[in-house]
């Protein structure tokens, strides 16, 4: 509770510039203090107060979202190979955990990387995969932008939402993360069933990545 203070009044003193370093450390796999999720939904609190503007609030944590994974996409997807075979003490991936997940990259495209980044200890390891498989990059920054709207955007508005309650709602944070879960799972499954029937009569385009070097993982 004492770092969620600690955080709370960084965010207040500094606003927009603090979401915005918050979130993009933890996009580019900087741990914060505190969840990124907290983050969003406090910078949502503080606009229900008029402390900060939603509009800008969203558009501060979408800008942050998608600057930090396209900085990890880029990363890989020209040094990819050069880092994995050399492994740097200061890149604490797990090899089998990119391997699986570029295989779905190449599977699913699209689909695979826009349900990957809203999903929770995923988001940082989709954009690795995309950038190892050279998914391309015009499409990559026009999915992430989208999943960084619902994902970003949406923890910021549920805060807004439960502004009210938010005394409430930091007491029983185990009920609220339940919740933002749910809400997680109904959206992919929204945009899966969406993605199934729009593909449903035709073949999905699978054409969305290039050829990458061979990685040697274990």
């Amino acid at each position: 509770m004492d770092k969620l203070n600690e955080v709370a009044q960084f965010v207040s003193h500094y606003g927009y510039i603090a979401i915005f370093i918050l979130v993009f450390l933890q996009e580019i796999g900087v741990p914060n203090p505190v969840t990124n999720e907290l983050v969003l939904m406090f910078g949502g609190y503080l606009s229900y107060f008029h402390s900060l503007s939603l509009i800008r609030v969203v558009i501060t944590v979408i800008i942050a979202d998608v600057s930090g994974t396209c900085l990890l996409f880029f990363s890989f997807y020209f040094f990819g190979n050069w880092l994995f075979n050399h492994k740097p003490k200061w890149l604490p991936l797990k090899s089998g955990a990119i391997f699986r997940l570029k295989r779905l990259v190449e599977r699913r495209g699209y689909l695979g990387i826009f349900l990957g980044r809203l999903t929770p200890f995923l988001r940082g390891y989709v954009s690795v995969a995309a950038g190892i498989v050279r998914f391309t990059p015009r499409k990559f920054v026009t999915i992430v932008t989208f999943s960084a709207l619902t994902w970003s955007g949406g923890l910021v508005t549920f805060g807004w939402l439960i502004a009210p309650y938010w005394n409430i709602a930091i007491d029983n944070l185990g009920i609220v993360q339940n919740i933002v879960l749910l809400l997680l799972v109904a959206a992919i499954i929204t945009f899966s069933g969406i993605y199934v029937l729009r593909n449903k009569s035709g073949k999905t385009d699978i054409g969305t990545t290039k050829p990458s070097p061979s990685l040697e993982l274990e």
